[in-house]
This record gives C-alpha cells, structure tokens and sequence, in this order.
C-alpha cells in the first residue's frame, strides 16, 4: 500500500510538526473543535463514522473508527497506509482533524474520504489558519497552513466537485484560553479553519416505463356479436 507523501521538502529541524498540538497553545485549538464535531455528528445520518486525527487531539465517542496519523501511515485499532482497507460509501460522517498540516499531499486522503463517505453523509476538515496571528505560536514547528481557497480546490479535485463547502473560523485570536467559533468577519483571524460539506445523492436513471399489454383472448365482446347478428338478419331479407 502507499504511502502518504509529502507535497514540499520536509523540515529536518522541526522534529516531529504534529506534535505542537499537544503543546498548550494547540490544546487550545483542539479543545474548540471538540465541540465543533460533536455538532457535526449530531446532524448526520445514523451510519458510523471515521475520524482522522493528531495524536494528541482526542476522537470523537460512540459507533466510529478513529485513525491517527503516524509517520507515513495510520494507526488505531487498524495500522495501515493508503488505500485505506475501509467500506465504500459505508460512513455517515468523515472529520479529518490537522493530519495535513504537516505538508502531507492531501489528495490521496480527500480521495479516499470520497470513496468511503456515503451519500448525504458530511465530510469535516480541520485544519490551520495562515491568516491567523495564532500562527505565531506554531512558527518554526514545522507545520504547513493552507487557505480555504487552496482547500476547495483539493475537494474539488478530490472527487467532490459539485458539492458546495461551508467555511466556519475556530479558536482562538492569540490567547490561548480564548477560543471560540463563527463565521462572522472578526472570526476571519482564528487559529483554525473548518470546511465542511455533504456528499450530494446523485438521483439514480428511472427505468423506462412499461408499456400496458393489452390480451387477446379470442373472444368476441357480447355487444360485437349481436351487431353481427342484425347485419346478417338483413343480409337476409334482401
């Protein structure tokens, strides 16, 4: 199986870049989104789903598969790589929370949440804000924030192209302790940003309509014969 690849050179430096989020100022991004996926969840279709995450983020409870991202692969109650060993169209939610924010390609990934995601279940991505000032304490960690504009583009390509995202803002300004969500124009600087979306049905080709058939039996209807009848009656006469 493949692995996930990286889309620039990696930072030999940075040391492990997903680790920041087990730092306080990334607590303080995860513990906003947290909530943000319960409200996810709450919403989307009874089928289970998978959660694809940081070590130090913790997944959501109940009837679910949760994956964290580990050097070049995956690791939880299964260890894999890509693709994944995972149902088509067997999940009602995917949420993917910062397992590209080291640089990783993501299409792959988006690749595969498509496959898996059934229709009308809701994709979730978590990822940082570039715009933020929150990202000065993430500054020479190693990690690779991307714009929503970059994100819609990768859904898009990734197998997802008619169907619109949401954009929600999460966590906080700069103080760490601070964190909240919107989508409003003062929200447009917090630590993270959500895109979010449903997996349109496709409305399946009705088949043609049957044509009525229409049984010969053989039988003259009672009204055909008694004109028969009177025609020969005159026939008769003449």
């Amino acid at each position: 199986m493949p692995a996930l690849s990286h889309g620039r050179q990696p930072d030999h430096d940075s040391g492990q870049p997903l680790s920041w989020f087990g730092d306080v100022p990334g607590h303080g991004l995860l513990d906003v989104e947290a909530a943000a996926m319960a409200r996810v969840l709450a919403v989307s279709p009874s089928l289970p789903w998978a959660w694809f995450g940081v070590a130090a983020a913790s997944p959501p409870t109940g009837r679910g598969v949760a994956l964290y991202r580990s050097g070049d692969g995956f690791d939880g109650p299964l260890r894999c790589r890509l693709p994944l060993p995972l149902a088509s169209e067997a999940f009602g939610a995917v949420l993917l929370q910062h397992v590209f924010d080291d640089g990783v390609d993501p299409q792959p990934l988006l690749g595969e949440c498509a496959r898996i995601l059934a229709p009308g279940g809701r994709l979730w991505l978590a990822t940082l804000n570039p715009w933020s000032p929150y990202r000065l304490r993430w500054a020479r960690r190693g990690l690779y924030a991307r714009d929503a504009g970059h994100w819609q583009a990768m859904l898009r390509a990734s197998g997802f192209a008619s169907d619109p995202v949401s954009l929600q803002w999460l966590g906080p300004r700069w103080r760490v302790a601070h964190g909240e969500a919107g989508v409003g124009a003062a929200d447009v600087v917090r630590a993270g940003v959500a895109l979010s979306l449903t997996k349109r049905v496709h409305a399946a080709i009705p088949p043609p309509r049957l044509q009525q058939l229409r049984w010969q039996t053989g039988l003259v209807p009672r009204d055909a014969a008694a004109h028969r009848g009177a025609s020969a009656a005159r026939n008769d006469d003449k």
